[in-house]
């Protein structure tokens, strides 16, 4: 089975606490890893397809960014009968999932492995971009967002949850067309397999 490569979007959960103020934030970014077998840049690349990270019934992934996004926010009554967001922080996590060969490798093995998992990483870490430029645009979009006539702040959490489906199926496509391109003919993450399995 050929292993492929895309990301794998969790869900936006939105927390509503009452905080005092708005502070930075960064992403917190980890790697975790799964085992595969082989000594040869083939033997490794079947181990992939048979233990990579599942993202379907029957599709495996070499890697894959997954995420949890939650948001402390607060919901202001205003005076005018509006409510607004005034207090909108992200707290982000993103989890790259690589391989990881179980055994000490070949000295032209290693080479060629070394190559491939650091073409798969740098792709992981674009989506991890996307994410990242994802939250971004809900934090710019939200900070100070308001909605008439909304004294018991009901209206805008419809309003949010909206525009926070927007903004995300406009991050899922990025992602999707990111990975076609990667694995078009010629591609980026098709000509790292092929050296990768004909150990280059």
């Amino acid at each position: 089975m050929k292993a492929g490569i895309r990301s794998l979007a969790a869900a936006i959960t939105i927390v509503s606490l009452p905080v005092a103020a708005h502070a930075d934030w960064q992403a917190v970014e980890t790697i975790k890893t799964y085992a595969i077998s082989g000594t040869s840049g083939r033997e490794l690349y079947d181990s992939i397809g048979e233990r990579g990270p599942l993202l379907g019934p029957k599709v495996r992934a070499i890697a894959h960014t997954d995420f949890k996004l939650t948001w402390t926010r607060k919901y202001g009554p205003q005076p005018d009968g509006a409510c607004k967001i005034t207090v909108n922080i992200p707290k982000l996590i993103i989890t790259y999932t690589l391989p990881k060969p179980s055994a000490q490798l070949p000295p032209s093995t290693r080479r060629s492995w070394q190559k491939f998992i650091a073409g798969v990483e740098a792709h992981e870490r674009v989506h991890g971009g996307y994410i990242k430029d994802m939250v971004k645009e809900i934090e710019a979009m939200s900070v100070g967002f308001a909605v008439p006539n909304d004294p018991k702040c009901t209206k805008i959490r419809v309003e949010l949850t909206k525009r926070l489906g927007e903004i995300s199926n406009k991050e899922r496509r990025r992602n999707s067309d990111f990975d076609k391109v990667e694995f078009s003919d010629g591609g980026n993450l098709q000509q790292l397999v092929l050296k990768l399995v004909q150990e280059e």
